[in-house]
């Protein structure tokens, strides 16, 4: 499996002083996912938990359903300057009668760490149909439990805290219960992580949970999160105002600048409640 973390030499400067040291960066590796031997997409993302990556990001994508849906998983060989398996090439076979992604759902050429939309083949395929609408979930969460999210998240970012250069995503109850946290140097790839680990484990729709992020709520995030049936969707920074509106027709609860005691509720007002 590939470092989660690089060191470098770097040479730091401080009131006209420099000196050299080493410094730790996240690392950041492309991913290829193949479905049935075919290429569906490269992501460029940080090496570990990619199994699940793969999962959440065929469920987001209204491939899969489900853990059913999933034959089997497993790496390519492939081979770096070491000799040793880069473990870069995942290939997933559907079960029977699941049917193959839609050319839409194909990449150009890759996806960026930062955007996982921007090189879709059909932007008209972006707007996906969620199995597990949200819009029915009768969850409420209240006001005091978001507002622990952030430092909940911000604790459990452990390559964070060495690197400062991943994002994160987490899964939490409405009571505030950290459900599973994951990080990656693409905010749609940590996303995809948790997602997966829900996948694996079962545990998909994924009623009455908060999914909190650590950077803003795109579009696509919003889309993620309504595919798994997520009914409430916390970022630290601010949404765009598609996410806003994918959010309102989707059902979600969309919370943005979650920070402190304050936040922004921009759809779903209903699901906050104050006691």
């Amino acid at each position: 499996m590939g470092r989660v973390t690089v060191r470098r030499p770097v040479v730091t400067y401080s009131r006209r002083t420099s000196r050299t040291r080493v410094d730790a960066l996240a690392a950041e590796e492309p991913l290829e996912l193949r479905v049935g031997g075919k290429a569906l997409t490269v992501t460029m993302r940080t090496p570990g938990q990619d199994v699940e990556l793969a999962h959440g990001f065929l469920l987001s994508e209204g491939v899969i359903g489900g853990l059913e849906d999933i034959a089997v998983a497993r790496f390519c060989e492939g081979t770096g300057p070491d000799g040793l398996n880069t473990y870069n090439v995942l290939d997933l076979t559907l079960a029977d009668g699941v049917a193959p992604p839609e050319t839409g759902v194909e990449r150009n050429f890759y996806t960026t760490s930062s955007c996982g939309v921007c090189g879709k083949a059909a932007l008209d395929a972006v707007k996906l149909k969620t199995r597990f609408s949200p819009a029915g979930d009768a969850s409420t969460v209240d006001v005091d439990v978001l507002t622990t999210l952030p430092d909940t998240l911000r604790q459990r970012q452990k390559v964070f805290s060495s690197t400062g250069g991943l994002h994160a995503a987490g899964l939490f109850t409405t009571s505030g219960e950290a459900l599973v946290v994951r990080e990656d140097v693409g905010r749609h790839n940590a996303v995809d992580k948790v997602l997966g680990w829900a996948v694996l484990n079962n545990r998909v729709p994924l009623t009455g949970t908060v999914l909190m992020v650590s950077g803003r709520a795109s579009f696509e995030l919003v889309q993620k999160a309504a595919m798994a049936g997520v009914p409430v969707l916390a970022a630290v920074s601010a949404p765009s105002s598609l996410a806003a509106e994918l959010a309102e027709e989707q059902g979600v609860t969309l919370v943005g600048f979650l920070r402190g005691d304050s936040m922004n509720v921009y759809t779903g007002q209903d699901r906050i409640v104050s006691v």
